[in-house]
């Protein structure tokens, strides 16, 4: 059997049509911070979408992973928050999150839109999407907005209260 040595990550020759270099990628995400009083549970899915985000420097298709990725935060705190949520589909918390004035109509466009890429993704009619940084960065900001005024909306409720 012969072992294959995997190459150290070269740049995605993609990447320069966003950015320089890699030290750049910092610039595209430094905003995108964990709000304080979110459990590091639910902290690691957007802190790893951040991350996605800043190594598709490297793997351009890791910009439409972060968007699908951040979307599981927002479902976490739309479900939380949404009374009567159970388990009704991202697109419908979409749906109530705007009727109730809980997202903008704006934020709604952008994580319906992640959402149909996900969707599509994981039920095999997508094969293959790729986001450019740029858009997938508008869409990870807006989870990681709706994340961060969702929690500090209401960070007495039950499941975003960090224990001390």
């Amino acid at each position: 059997m012969t072992t294959q040595r995997l190459p150290f990550p070269v740049p995605d020759e993609r990447a320069h049509l966003f950015v320089n270099s890699y030290a750049d990628m910092h610039d595209l995400v430094e905003d995108l911070v964990v709000p304080i009083g979110v459990p590091e549970a639910a902290a690691t899915v957007p802190r790893t979408a951040r991350e996605l985000l800043r190594q598709s420097y490297y793997c351009y298709e890791f910009s439409t992973v972060a968007v699908m990725h951040s979307l599981i935060a927002v479902e976490i705190v739309l479900r939380d928050r949404i009374p009567g949520a159970g388990k009704k589909p991202l697109q419908k918390l979409i749906e109530q999150g705007t009727d109730a004035g809980i997202l903008t109509a704006r934020q709604a466009e952008y994580l319906d839109y992640g959402r149909k890429i996900r969707n599509g993704m994981a039920h095999g009619q997508t094969t293959h999407a790729v986001m450019p940084p740029a858009m997938a960065t508008e869409m990870v900001t807006t989870s990681f907005a709706v994340v961060t005024e969702l929690c500090a909306a209401d960070l007495s409720h039950r499941s975003w209260v960090v224990s001390h």
